[in-house]
C-alpha cells in the first residue's frame, strides 16, 4: 500500500490563487486538495498552521558536471540536485553541449548516464553545436524517442561551440518541422572576441576585464537578431539568462508584436551588480566571472520591471560551479577564468526575500516565475508545477518567516564560495518533497542516490500542425510573408 502524509493547515499558492487548504499526497501524487481532509490510517500527518504550501520549484538552466574551458564543474547530478531540494527546487533542465562534430545523440546518451545519480527529476536540453545531415536526423530521434523539446544554441564562445547564422538558420528550420523550442544564449561571439583581445591588450588582465569584453550591446545585438531569425522562419525562441535592458527591450518588442519569445532571467542577475568584478581580492572576484557578466544597477531594476510586466517569464540561476583552483587557471589572463557562478540552493529564497518581501511579486506571480512557466513552456505542465490532484507530490512546506544567512561555510552546494555570501534572506524550506519522499526537512538532507527521474517534455505539436495548416490551406510561411509580391 502506497505511503499517505497530510500536510494540514497550510495555504497552497499556485499560479492563479492561494487558498487555505491541506494537501493528501499518496505515493507519489498529490490526491486531493481540500479544507479538514481527513487523514487515512498509518497517514503521516505534518502542520502546516503558518506555512505556505508551493510547488516544488523548476531550474531550467543548470550544468552539473560539465566539461568546460579545459576543467569540469565542481557539481554533479547528485550534489547539486541534492542542493537544489535543499533551497526548494525539486526538478532540473540542464543541457547537453556536444563537442563540435560530436554526434549530438551520443553526447545525450553521456549526460543521461550522467544524470542517473540525480536525487530529484531532471530533463535536458540539447545543444546544437555544428550542423550536417545527421545532426538534422538525430534532432528528430531526440524529439520522438527521448522526449527533449528544446535545442541550446550558444551564439557566444568562438572558436569552440559557437553556432553562426548558418547553423541557426538550419536548426531552427528543423525545430519549427518538429515542433521543438529553440533556445539561445545571445551574445555577439565575434565581437566578444575582438574586445576580449582589445581589452586584454589594453592591460585588463584580471578579473575586471570580463565586463569590460561582453558590454551589454554584444547582448542586445545577439537577442535582437536570434529574434528576427525567428520570426522570419516562425519559430518560437527563448532566451536564456536575460541580463540587460538592451535584451529586455528586444523580448518586449517582440511580444507586443506578436511573436512567441519567451525570456528567462538569474536570480544573480537580479540582485548582483557589476561591482564585485572591482573586488581587490582576486579569488573573490573571479568567482563571479559568468556569461553574461553582472550588470549596472539600472539593468536590474530594469530585469525586475520585466518579471513583473510579463515580459520576463522564467528564473534560473545557469547553476555552474568551478572551485577557486579551477578559477585560477585564468590568474594571468581574465579570458581563462571558467565562466560560471553557483546559486541553485539559493534561487528561491533570493526570490521570496527580494521579490516577495519587497512586494515586487505576489506569492502566486513567485510560483509562476519559479515553477509553473517553466513547467508550461517545456510542456511538462500540470504533471510539474503545479499542486493538483493527480499532479506530482513535489511540494515545498515554505517559512515565510524562516531567517537564513547565505554562506559557503554552511550550504550544500559542491563549490568553496557563494555569490551570496553574507545575504540574509526571510523566507525559506521548512520542508521539501520530491514525488511525495522527504528531501529535506529545514536542518537535514534526505536525498537518495538515483531517485530522480528523467522527465519527457513531449514536443509542441501546434507548431508543427500550424505549419502543416500553412500547407494545405496556402497560408503564406513566415519566409513568404516577407518576401515582396511580383507584378
Amino acid at each position: 500500500m502506497s505511503k499517505s502524509i497530510l500536510l494540514r493547515g497550510g495555504t497552497v499558492v499556485t499560479a492563479e490563487a492561494e487558498t487555505r487548504a491541506d494537501v493528501l499526497i499518496v505515493g507519489e501524487t498529490v490526491a486531493a486538495i481540500g479544507p479538514n481532509l481527513e487523514a487515512p490510517a498509518g497517514a503521516e500527518i505534518v502542520e502546516c498552521d503558518g506555512a505556505y504550501l508551493l510547488p516544488g520549484g523548476i531550474d531550467p538552466h543548470t550544468h552539473m558536471e560539465l566539461p568546460f574551458m579545459g576543467t569540469v564543474a565542481s557539481e554533479d547530478f547528485f550534489s547539486g540536485t541534492s542542493a537544489a531540494a535543499a533551497g526548494g527546487t525539486t526538478t532540473i533542465i540542464d543541457f547537453v553541449i556536444p563537442n563540435p562534430k560530436q554526434s549530438i545523440l551520443e553526447a545525450y546518451k553521456t549526460w543521461r548516464g550522467w544524470a542517473e545519480k540525480s536525487a530529484t527529476d531532471y530533463s535536458l536540453h540539447v545543444a546544437i553545436t555544428w550542423w550536417d545531415d545527421s545532426v538534422h536526423a538525430d534532432m528528430g530521434t531526440l524529439c520522438r524517442d527521448y522526449g527533449v523539446n528544446s535545442f541550446k544554441h550558444f551564439m557566444a564562445y568562438k572558436g569552440a561551440i559557437m553556432c553562426d547564422d548558418e547553423v541557426l538558420v538550419n536548426s531552427f528550420t528543423r525545430a519549427r518541422e518538429l515542433g521543438a523550442l529553440c533556445t539561445v544564449h545571445a551574445e555577439n561571439g565575434e565581437l566578444v572576441w575582438r574586445l576580449q583581445k582589445d581589452v586584454y591588450d589594453r592591460g585588463f588582465r584580471g578579473p575586471e576585464g570580463h565586463p569590460l569584453s561582453r558590454p551589454p550591446e554584444v547582448e542586445g545585438e545577439a537577442a535582437n537578431r536570434a529574434i528576427r531569425i525567428a520570426e522570419v522562419l516562425g519559430v518560437p525562441l527563448y532566451l536564456v539568462h536575460t541580463s540587460c535592458i538592451d535584451a529586455l527591450e528586444a523580448i518586449t518588442r517582440a511580444r507586443l508584436e506578436g511573436q512567441r519569445v519567451f525570456g528567462e532571467v538569474l536570480a544573480q542577475h537580479l540582485v548582483i551588480d557589476e561591482s564585485v568584478y572591482r573586488n581587490p581580492d582576486w579569488n573573490a572576484a573571479a568567482h563571479y566571472v559568468m556569461s553574461p557578466p553582472f550588470r549596472a544597477k539600472e539593468h536590474q531594476a530594469a530585469l525586475w520591471k520585466g518579471l513583473q510586466s510579463g515580459m520576463l517569464h522564467t528564473t534560473a540561476t545557469d547553476h555552474c560551479c568551478f572551485c577557486t583552483p579551477q578559477k585560477q587557471a585564468g590568474l594571468e589572463d581574465f579570458r581563462k577564468i571558467p565562466n560560471g557562478t553557483g546559486g541553485v540552493e539559493d534561487r528561491m529564497a533570493v526570490l521570496w526575500h527580494h521579490g516577495v518581501r519587497t512586494g515586487k511579486l505576489t506569492p502566486s506571480e513567485f510560483v509562476a516565475v519559479t515553477s509553473t512557466n517553466t513547467a508550461r513552456i517545456f510542456n511538462i505542465h500540470p504533471k510539474k508545477g503545479t499542486i493538483a490532484p493527480g499532479s506530482d507530490a513535489d511540494i515545498v512546506v515554505w517559512d515565510p518567516e524562516k531567517r537564513r544567512t547565505i554562506s559557503a561555510s554552511t550550504h550544500h552546494q559542491n563549490i568553496d564560495f557563494n555569490i551570496y555570501e553574507g545575504m540574509e534572506v526571510i523566507g525559506n524550506p521548512a520542508r521539501t518533497y520530491v514525488r511525495g519522499s522527504l528531501a529535506w526537512d529545514g536542518t537535514n538532507l534526505h536525498t537518495q542516490r538515483g531517485f530522480g527521474r528523467y522527465i519527457d517534455r513531449p514536443c509542441h505539436s501546434v507548431y508543427f500542425q500550424n505549419q502543416e495548416r500553412r500547407n494545405t490551406q496556402n497560408v503564406p510561411t513566415p519566409v513568404e510573408r516577407v518576401l515582396p509580391t511580383r507584378g
